[in-house]
């Protein structure tokens, strides 16, 4: 800045001057991301898996890696992990969503796919970043298998004590 600004009043003000006027209106909604073929894109992660996500209107179809959602997440916990942004969002059964989820076991990529899924659905529909927020499901989960340390049999077991 070439002038000096001597209150946080007038920092404001010279900022406000220098926002274009398309950003600067606050009646304005934030614009979808959708492709040619009326489809959102999202990444979901969580553990070591990591799921692609594409959601488009439909009947509410859920595949994952070319197969059904009952037959790839069998137990009925993994699925409701995975429908749990939907029916926050009251979109269930209202859209398809095709998957592709690898590494980690089932449980890290149920957790992944319903990330991904929750994402895809605030590109799709910006308005719903209200309701799936405060339900944590727009926050990746940053914990991991903590490493194997040398000298011990896991990452913090130690070897039985024997005082003899």
């Amino acid at each position: 800045m070439a002038e000096d600004v001597k209150s946080f009043g007038e920092l404001k003000s010279t900022l406000i001057k220098a926002k274009p006027a398309a950003t600067a209106e606050a009646g304005e909604a934030p614009k979808s991301n959708r492709d040619s073929k009326g489809r959102a894109y999202a990444t979901g992660r969580r553990k070591d898996a990591v799921a692609r996500v594409w959601i488009k209107p439909g009947r509410g179809n859920i595949t994952v890696n070319g197969r059904d959602e009952k037959v790839y997440f069998a137990r009925p916990v993994l699925r409701m992990i995975i429908r749990q942004p939907l029916i926050a969002a009251n979109r269930d059964n209202q859209f398809d969503v095709i998957i592709t989820v690898a590494g980690g076991g089932l449980s890290g990529q149920a957790g992944a796919v319903r990330h991904g899924i929750s994402r895809a659905l605030v590109a799709y529909e910006p308005a719903l970043r209200a309701a799936l927020k405060p339900g944590g499901f727009l926050t990746r989960d940053p914990r991991a298998v903590e490493r194997k340390k040398y000298g011990r049999p896991k990452a913090r077991r130690s070897f039985q004590f024997s005082k003899r």
